[in-house]
C-alpha cells in the first residue's frame, strides 16, 4: 500500500485489476485543496475498477462528499466500474444527494441579435393574443349556452335577485361619473370647435359638430370604457376573490355552475344598463355642449334645440346606442373570464383586474372602429 500527496487523508493500493483507496481523516472544506491534489495524483483507470473505502473517515461534509463523487463518475466516464465502501449511514444520505444534485448546467441560448429578438418577441406575443382570443370566444359560448339553459330549461335557477343588484352596482351607481364625464366632454367639443369654426365664419356648426360627435362615437365610447374601468375591474376583483377563497370550488361541489351563478347575472345585468347609460351620456354631453355654445357664442338653449332637431336624425341616435349592448356582452364577458383564471396568491387578483381592464377598452375600441367601418360602408 503505497501514500499519496495526501498523507493522513488517503491511501493508494493498487491490486491486480482494481486501485484501492482508502480515505482517512477529516474530508471537509478546510482540506480541500490537498484532496484535490491527492485525488488528482490517482492513477489511470487503465481498465481497472476502482474502489473508495470511507470506512477511516472522522468527518466529511458536502465538499468532501462531492469529492468522493466526482471521482467515481470520472472512473465511471472513462468505462471503469467505480464503487463505495464502508460508509456510514449518515455519509450515504449526502453522498446520494450529492450525486442527486450533480446535474449538469443547462446550455446558455445562443445570443440573438436584436432584430431576431424583436421578432421572437412578436411571434410569442401574436400566439398569446391568439390564445387569449379562442380562450374568450370559448367563454362567451359558455355564457350564451348557461344563458339558453336558463331561458329555456330551468327558468327556476335564474338568479334575479343577483342581477339586480348588479343593475344597481354597475348601472344607477355609475350615472354620476359617466354624467360628469360626458358633460366635461361636450364642454370640450363645443369650446374647441367654436375656436376653430370661427375662423370660417360658421361658429351656429358647432351644434352639428357637438351632436354627431356626442351622439355617434363619444358617448357611447366613453361610457363603455369608463364602465370597463369601473364594473369589468368589479367583475374581476369579485370573482378573483372568491377563487382565491375557493368559494367557486365549494360551488361546483354543491353542483352550482360558476357561469350561472357569477357571470350570466353580470352580463345580463350590463347589457340592460349600459344602452341605458349610453342614453343618459348622450343628453349630459348635449347639455355640456349647449351650455358652452350659451357661454361662447349667445346661442340660447331654445336656438341650441332647433339646430339641433335640424342636425340629426334618429339614424344618428341609433348608431351609438346600437353598440351598447354589444360592448356591454364584451366588457362583462372579459371581467368574468379574468376572475375565473385568477390563482396563486392575492398578486394574481390584482395582475387579472389589470388586464381585464386593459383587454376591455382595447376591444371596445376595437369594436367600435368596425362599427365606424360597417356603417360607413352601408351609408348610415
Amino acid at each position: 500500500m503505497t501514500p499519496s500527496a495526501g498523507t493522513g487523508l488517503l491511501t493508494i493500493a493498487e491490486e491486480t485489476g482494481q486501485v484501492r483507496v482508502v480515505l482517512a481523516g477529516r474530508w471537509v472544506v478546510g482540506n480541500a485543496d490537498r484532496l484535490d491534489r491527492a485525488l488528482d495524483a490517482l492513477p489511470a483507470p487503465a481498465g481497472r475498477g476502482l474502489q473508495l473505502d470511507l470506512g477511516g473517515l472522522d468527518a466529511i461534509d458536502t465538499v468532501g462528499a462531492w469529492l468522493v463523487h466526482r471521482t467515481a463518475a470520472r472512473w465511471q466516464a472513462a468505462g471503469a466500474a467505480a464503487a463505495i465502501v464502508g460508509a456510514r449511514p449518515e455519509y450515504e444520505v449526502l453522498l446520494g444527494q450529492v450525486a442527486q444534485a450533480d446535474r449538469p448546467a443547462p446550455e446558455r441560448p445562443p445570443r440573438l441579435s436584436p432584430v431576431a429578438r424583436m421578432v421572437g418577441d412578436f411571434g410569442r406575443s401574436v400566439a398569446l393574443a391568439a390564445h387569449d382570443g379562442l380562450q374568450l370566444v370559448a367563454f362567451l359560448g359558455e355564457t350564451v349556452a348557461a344563458l339558453l339553459r336558463l331561458a329555456f330549461l330551468h327558468p327556476g335557477r335564474f338568479r334575479l335577485t343577483s342581477t339586480f343588484a348588479q343593475v344597481q352596482a354597475t348601472g344607477i351607481e355609475a350615472m354620476p361619473i359617466v354624467g360628469l364625464i360626458s358633460f366635461l366632454i361636450g364642454v370640450v367639443i363645443a369650446y374647441q370647435g367654436v375656436d376653430q369654426l370661427r375662423m370660417f365664419g360658421a361658429q351656429i356648426f358647432v351644434v352639428n359638430l357637438v351632436a354627431i360627435s356626442v351622439l355617434r362615437e363619444l358617448g357611447i365610447l366613453l361610457t363603455a370604457i369608463v364602465i370597463a374601468g369601473r364594473s369589468g375591474s368589479s367583475f374581476t376583483a369579485q370573482i378573483g376573490s372568491m377563487k382565491l377563497n375557493e368559494e367557486v370550488d365549494a360551488m361546483r361541489t354543491l353542483g352550482l355552475d360558476p357561469v350561472e351563478v357569477l357571470v350570466v347575472p353580470r352580463v345580463l345585468a350590463l347589457v340592460i344598463m349600459l344602452p341605458c347609460l349610453a342614453f343618459f351620456a348622450d343628453i349630459m354631453g348635449l347639455l355640456g355642449g349647449m351650455v358652452m355654445s350659451w357661454a361662447s357664442l349667445g346661442i340660447p338653449p331654445d336656438a341650441f334645440i332647433h339646430r339641433l332637431a335640424a342636425a340629426v336624425s334618429w339614424k344618428t341616435f341609433f348608431v351609438g346606442v346600437v353598440k351598447a349592448p354589444f360592448f356591454a356582452v364584451t366588457i362583462a364577458v372579459v371581467g368574468c373570464l379574468e376572475g375565473l383564471q385568477v390563482e396563486g396568491s392575492s398578486e394574481s387578483v390584482g395582475r387579472r383586474t389589470t388586464q381585464s381592464v386593459v383587454k376591455g377598452i382595447f376591444l371596445v375600441i376595437v369594436l367600435d372602429a368596425a362599427f365606424s367601418i360597417f356603417f360607413a360602408t352601408i351609408g348610415i
